[in-house]
């Protein structure tokens, strides 16, 4: 397939965490492709596994300059805006790549329990650029996080 008949990535923006949860719902109803290098369960363990950080801390950090003065300058852009495709995780980031055989019911099913754990839990790990960070901020570096993974995803059909 040429670039030229590949479907274009969707615009996804989310308000609350129930809408990734429509959302993950939405296009595992019927039929989809994805836009991109990661299949469908890859970008669902890619997701799940990030919103796992927040609980249960992230094994890399980035380079003590940016997270101390580029940050704070820009923690409100990241967190109200959409992100850009492109970003190359670290060496010592390689535990948020997925396996490339990621089930896709089983990547949504550890997505949800992830996002349900901001139900019961509170995040309380730093953020490996933006430091610590609210529950508040915690949801919605996940919406934005979420939004930009599941616009490579796109539903066929009405």
């Amino acid at each position: 397939m040429t670039t030229a008949t590949q479907p274009a990535r969707r615009t996804v923006r989310f308000s609350v965490l129930t809408d990734i949860l429509n959302d993950i719902d939405r296009i595992l109803s019927g039929p989809y492709v994805t836009v991109g290098q990661w299949t469908c369960g890859q970008i669902l363990e890619h997701l799940a596994l990030t919103v796992d950080c927040a609980f249960d801390g992230f094994k890399f950090k980035a380079p003590w300059l940016a997270r101390t003065f580029i940050a704070p300058f820009v923690k409100n852009k990241v967190l109200t805006s959409a992100l850009q495709p492109g970003f190359k995780l670290p060496q010592d980031g390689n535990s948020l790549l997925p396996k490339p055989d990621c089930d896709v019911e089983t990547a949504a099913t550890h997505l949800r329990k992830s996002i349900a754990r901001f139900q019961s839990e509170l995040p309380m790990q730093r953020h490996p650029f933006l430091g610590y960070m609210t529950r508040e901020e915690w949801v919605m570096a996940t919406l934005r996080h979420c939004e930009l993974h599941l616009s490579f995803i796109v539903p066929q059909g009405a």
